[in-house]
């Protein structure tokens, strides 16, 4: 220990304390120490006046950061895997390293990017979508990374259920009997939600016999649901809207009110989310919602694994759960 220049690394901590580095940094980033050891560590912090530095330890190649590349940070899904994320690698000893994509591709891949030349430990991706350029990246990165909310066969992915969720709601509508139905989805580069989902839904309506079925596309903000909600009245009359988001859902009552029309006496709403926000629409909205803190936990765990060279399933998939509101039709009311 070389203390002529008047600093401390965090092995030096370890040696005085008489622990792990690993049990240092679980110190530093609020995970489970014994009170005792958590008073030897403050006191040699108070004596040599030590502050840590997140960057300079990924430069040393000592950080015990984890990257983390979500989509946007303005989501409840987002929110919960992020929380889920940091909380899970907090108890373990390491802290996260938050990248925003605010749904751009190109920024995505520069985040993915950023992270690998600033040397973390692993990288959990949670993908707006994936391109070749994307394998490219993942494939040839020194540190391990796992995809999430995307499915990525190259490597390592952990998923919602998408397909299995939209065609679970599409059933649902349909034992309704609607005459003609509505779907509000969103641009197709994101696979999951933009085609996989969809095909769900389309699937479960086609196997209750659901033939007359209308489509728009557009963002997951409340203006798209409003505009697509407009655009899909102005060509006629539909008996159910299925959104693909419930923040779209709040855009197709936002339409339907304007209008004068009941919900689920005139129109039969459904959504995908179950965020809380949802709980305030009126009548309650029919919703499925997707586990986003077993999402994020697994994530976590699995990049862990992977950092430790520890077998993990090339896919994990995580399941949904239906939420009855009164926004769709029983089947009795026809």
């Amino acid at each position: 220990m070389d203390m002529s220049s008047g600093k401390i690394t965090m092995d030096d901590i370890a040696n005085m304390a008489g622990v792990t580095k690993s049990t240092v940094s679980r110190y530093f980033n609020g995970g489970s120490v014994r009170e005792s050891t958590r008073e030897r560590i403050q006191e040699i912090i108070r004596e040599y006046n030590y502050e840590p530095n997140t960057f300079a330890r990924l430069k040393a190649k000592e950080s015990n950061v984890i990257g983390v590349v979500l989509p946007t940070l303005n989501s409840k899904v987002s929110s919960r895997v992020v929380t889920s994320i940091g909380r899970y690698l907090r108890e373990q000893g390491y802290e996260t390293l938050i990248k925003d994509s605010d749904h751009s591709v190109d920024l995505e891949l520069k985040n993915i990017q950023r992270l690998i030349t600033l040397k973390v430990d692993g990288i959990i991706l949670s993908a707006i979508t994936i391109t070749e350029a994307h394998r490219k990246l993942i494939q040839g990165s020194p540190v391990p990374v796992v995809v999430l909310a995307q499915d990525y066969d190259g490597g390592i992915s952990i998923v919602h259920d998408d397909y299995g969720a939209g065609k679970a709601m599409g059933v649902r509508v349909a034992k309704a009997r609607p005459a003609r139905v509505g779907y509000m989805g969103v641009s197709a580069l994101d696979v999951a939600v933009g085609i996989n989902r969809k095909q769900g839904v389309m699937d479960g309506l086609k196997e209750w016999g659901i033939k007359d079925v209308v489509t728009a596309a557009g963002d997951y903000s409340y203006a798209s649901g409003i505009r697509m909600a407009e655009e899909m009245m102005d060509q006629g009359p539909v008996d159910a809207i299925i959104c693909a988001t419930d923040r779209l859902a709040f855009g197709a009552y936002h339409v339907l009110g304007e209008r004068g029309l009941r919900i689920p006496e005139d129109v039969s709403v459904a959504g995908f989310g179950g965020y809380d926000e949802s709980t305030l629409l009126k009548p309650d909205l029919t919703t499925l919602r997707f586990d986003s803190y077993g999402l994020g936990y697994l994530g976590a765990e699995t990049i862990l694994k992977m950092i430790h060279r520890e077998p993990v399933p090339k896919k994990q998939i995580v399941d949904y759960t239906m939420i009855e509101g009164h926004s769709v039709k029983e089947q009795s009311d026809f």
